[in-house]
């Protein structure tokens, strides 16, 4: 349920939250039950903040580097930036059964508008793994995937993270084309009561593809 909410609101919201209630509770009198529709209020203004990125969970799919399980159109257990939550880029998913590298199909993004920010602010997504346990550390891992590209610049960075601080590095920026299957590979050291952390960025129109993302501990 935790998970849920910070993917939804965020953490600084759910602070907030906390916060509101702490306030409340520590320099008024009021009663419970006005005490609770102010809360339920504060609850419904963060719901209708905006939307950072969208989430199927799945944790019966474990990692799913591959893009083989899917729900609502969406790879389950990777938070993907999509037009919902994009909107003022031109952008779509898709889940390419033409061209993959493995398994029946691969993750493609045709962009055709976005923002070179990065983050939430551009097409791509992002993975702390929480429904396969969390790649945690002390530890060393191997991430490799595979790729192709057409016109994009894109971005990959991958790290240790904790819930409000984290070192994640950029493992390729590039605007090169590659017209056949690339494999990339990188070893990553996430430190003691960090975990694993990815995120991949399209920072300027163009297609790209990736599959068969793996992590083996090394």
């Amino acid at each position: 349920m935790y998970r849920n909410l910070l993917r939804r609101f965020g953490i600084g919201n759910l602070c907030k939250l906390y916060l509101v209630n702490l306030i409340i509770m520590r320099t008024t009198r009021i009663s419970f039950k006005f005490r609770l529709l102010l809360i339920l209020g504060f609850i419904l203004i963060v719901a209708g903040c905006k939307q950072m990125s969208e989430y199927e969970a799945d944790q019966s799919a474990g990692l799913n580097g591959g893009f083989e399980v899917t729900r609502n159109n969406l790879p389950v257990n990777w938070g993907m930036n999509t037009p919902k939550t994009l909107q003022d880029a031109d952008f779509v998913i898709v889940l390419d059964k033409n061209i993959y590298k493995e398994g029946k199909q691969s993750l493609k993004f045709d962009v055709k508008k976005c923002t070179s920010i990065g983050g939430w602010h551009s097409p791509g997504f992002t993975n702390e793994f929480f429904e396969v346990g969390r790649f945690m550390g002390e530890g060393r891992y191997k991430l490799s995937f595979w790729v192709k590209n057409e016109g994009c610049t894109f971005k990959i960075s991958a790290g240790g993270v904790a819930t409000k601080e984290g070192d994640e590095k950029t493992l390729i920026e590039e605007k090169q084309q590659i017209s056949d299957w690339k494999r990339l590979e990188y070893q990553i050291n996430v430190p003691k009561d960090r975990w694993l952390r990815m995120e991949l960025n399209i920072l300027q129109p163009g297609t790209f593809w990736i599959d068969d993302i793996k992590i083996e501990k090394i």
